[in-house]
This record gives structure tokens, sequence and C-alpha cells, in this order.
């Protein structure tokens, strides 16, 4: 595609396990090798899906979140997006039209993306168990939303050609076109784990795994249609409100397999505003730069290197002495890390960094899932004291103890229903199994 400014359409579907993820890793990967520009960005809460978009593409993956984000914010991304691509490919969450109840257009649901930017939307069908069935689906989605367009179908799992007849025929009337057919396969599946998928980090042999995605949607999807049912993005680049300004300077950062959940809006961010980010791994036994004004844990999967943590004690004795003098903050994992131990789910017991008073188990697993809004309850690296942060929990870690540390801020769910203080502080280390994404704005 040559560069006429930025275009787009968004993947849905009527509900999670359709095949959505599948569809989009396949189409990213066969438009990339056919030297197509191509972004991806994730509709809500999600560090493992724009992992992947960014091995298919070769670009940085994005989120774009109406409940957590300010509209405005979300048409900044796009536009910066278009700085160095021709086509926006945004994967849904759940079905197209889950969300929380909200106000409208901020309900987090996919739609809301749609119907922000003038998205098409490709409707990704499982088809399997059903054939003409299909058109009535459809129907329903052609029609339940005037703001949102459906431009196409895709149908997955289909069994035969003359399952892939009866479902065209059925869709003929409508004027949906029908711009691929899946048969079922399950090699196609990617590997899951407790929280969502496992990390693209993780796969070695994930180039493989995204070439037979390339070559299955070459084979079943009609590119050249999916190509043209994509729409130019009305893109205005205001300087939106919502960015979380960067916490210090210098950060420093964990970067390995245990801390991998930073969300890509906000390090661009951070370097845009000139901050410099100076990478670690605590898995390596490596402390944070002593040059650096802040330290920053985030999330990741610190449960299953819990003994390496544990005998990183270069890390561990860098940390604290970082400590004394300069703000750490840490993020759900990040924050497990900073605190005195963490029981993985064999039930071992290892000691972390003993900054927080905290002790997590995960041998008993409660799943915490939801949209966040925080009020710091301090000046932060997060933000100053009082100031409104949305953002988001999801974690599997029970906590046993919190000790006599002060709550890092006030949360309440994504209805304004209060769920009390959480959080931990204290002197100048920080952390909560809050996720930030945005300042309320």
């Amino acid at each position: 595609m040559s560069h006429e400014g930025l275009k787009g359409l968004l993947i849905g579907a009527p509900r999670s396990g359709s095949g959505k993820t599948t569809v989009t890793l396949g189409l990213l990967a066969a438009l990339a090798r056919r030297g197509v520009a191509v972004r991806a960005a994730k509709s809500g809460p999600d560090y493992i899906d724009p992992a992947f978009h960014a091995a298919a593409t070769g670009r940085p993956g994005l989120n774009l979140d109406s409940w957590a984000m300010p509209p405005d914010l979300v048409g900044h991304l796009v536009a910066e997006a278009g700085e160095d691509g021709d086509l926006l490919v945004v994967e849904g969450a759940m079905g197209l039209f889950d969300g929380v109840p909200a106000a409208p257009g901020r309900t987090g649901a996919g739609a809301d993306i749609a119907a922000r930017l003038g998205l098409p939307v490709l409707l990704v069908l499982d088809v399997s168990g059903q054939s003409q069935t299909a058109a009535a689906v459809a129907r329903g989605f052609a029609t339940h939303d005037p703001a949102v367009r459906i431009g196409g179908v895709l149908l997955n799992r289909v069994g035969s050609e003359r399952h892939i007849r009866l479902v065209r025929d059925a869709m003929a009337p409508l004027g949906l076109p029908v711009v691929g057919a899946i048969p079922r396969d399950a090699t196609l599946a990617l590997p899951e784990r407790h929280l969502g998928l496992v990390q693209a980090g993780e796969h070695p042999d994930l180039d493989a795994r995204l070439d037979a995605l390339a070559a299955m949607a070459e084979r079943h999807l009609d590119l050249d249609a999916i190509l043209t049912l994509a729409t130019p993005l009305p893109l205005k680049n205001t300087p939106p409100r919502g960015l979380l300004p960067p916490p210090g300077q210098r950060i420093a950062l964990a970067r390995d397999a245990a801390f991998s959940f930073v969300y890509a809006h906000a390090l661009a961010h951070w370097r845009r505003a000139g901050a410099e980010i100076l990478p670690f791994s605590p898995l390596a036994d490596e402390a944070p730069d002593p040059s650096a004004d802040v330290c920053w844990l985030p999330g990741g999967y610190p449960e299953l290197h819990g003994g390496a943590l544990a005998g990183a004690n270069a890390f561990k004795a860098g940390l604290a002495r970082f400590a004394q003098t300069r703000p750490v903050h840490g993020e759900c994992g990040g924050y497990m890390v900073l605190g005195e131990g963490l029981v993985d789910a064999d039930g071992s017991r290892h000691a972390m960094a003993g900054l927080l008073a905290l002790e997590t188990s995960f041998a008993k697993r409660k799943m915490n899932l939801g949209y966040r809004e925080a009020r710091l309850l301090s000046d932060t690296p997060i933000g100053p004291a009082g100031s409104q942060v949305r953002g988001h929990e999801f974690h599997y870690a029970t906590v046993l103890a919190r000790g006599a540390d002060d709550p890092l801020a006030d949360l309440k769910d994504s209805q304004g229903a209060s769920l009390g203080a959480s959080g931990s502080r204290r002197g100048r280390v920080t952390g909560a199994f809050f996720h930030a994404i945005a300042a309320v704005g």
C-alpha cells in the first residue's frame, strides 16, 4: 500500500473463543509479508496479544481502551500509529458489544472503538455446529447499533466446501461480503496458560508459528477484499489529556520473562517526553542502574521464576540501596516482588525483596479481574497525591498479609463502587496490583 494516510478495520466476534486472535495474527503476518506497513492494536486492557501483534508486524503493539482512556487519547494514539503505518488492524476483546455498564462510548467494548474511529468490523463467526443460522447472527450484528458498521464476514472452523456454500448462500441477501473461510485445524491454536496466552517471547518457534498462520491466511482469506474493506481514519493529533507523565528523567525498568507487562503507549510517551529508559533484568541478577531517578517493576509472571528471583542477591541488594534515596514502584507482579515473600503454585515460599510487608500466594488461586479507578493517597511514580488514574487488575494471587504499610490508593470499580484502600507504600517504595493506563481526563 502506498502511504495515502492510515486506513483501518476492527476484527470482532460474537464471543471469546471464536478465533479472533488466530485470524488477527494470520492476517497481520500475511500482510506484513506482502510489504504492507501494518500496525495492530488491541481493544481493552491486555499485555499478551499486543506482544504477538508486534512479532507479526515488526512494529510496536498498541492498546486502545474506551473506558480507561479519554476519547481524545484514543484518537491521538491512532494518529501516532499513522506516522509509520498504512493500515491499522484492531483486535476486539470478548464479544464485539461486551463492555461494562458506563456512559455510551466509554464501556470498554470493541464496538466503542469501531464507532469512535469509524472502523468497519470484520466479523469472525465460528460456524461449527451451524450453517444457515450464521446469517441470522450476522444480521443481528449488522442491525444492532447504527454507529457500528459490519464490513464483512469471515467464517471460522468450517467443515467442508458444502458447509461454506450453505453459509455463503444464506449470507448473500444481507449484502455482507464473506471474505474468507477457515477450516477446523487445531494445530493453529496457541497454547494457553493461567493468564491468557503464553507470552510471545516464550515461543521458541514463534516465527514458524507466524509463518504457518500467514500461510493459512493466504490460503483461506481474501486478502485483497479485506484490504478493500479498510476505510480511511480521521487523524487529528491534538495534545491529549490522560497520558501519564514519565516518573523520572532516567527510568530503571525491569524487563525480562518475569517483568514484561508494560503498555506501549506509556513507554512511547515517556520517551517522547524526553525520558531515558534503562532496562535491567532481575532474572539475570542485575540491579537497577544507580544513575536512574526512579525504578519501575512492571507486572509479569514472577510466580514462575520464584526461585531465580529469591536467589538474585545482587538484584535485591541493589534495589534496597536504590530505594533508600529514590522512588521504586511495582505493578502487580512487580508489587509482589517488592513484598516479603511469594508462595508459588506448588506451595513453595520464595523470599522476595522485603521492601514492603506484602505476602502473596498462588497455592490457592483466586481470579481478580476488572477495571479500576484509583485515587492516589500520596505522591507516587504514577502521579501526585489526590490524582485519579484509570487502569485494571488481572491476577490470580491471594494476599496472605499486607503488614502495617500505608495503602497506596482508594479504588473504585468500573461503575464507581468503592473497593476500599489498596496497595502499599513504605518510605519511597510503592506498589499495587493496579495497572495504570491513563489519568482521568
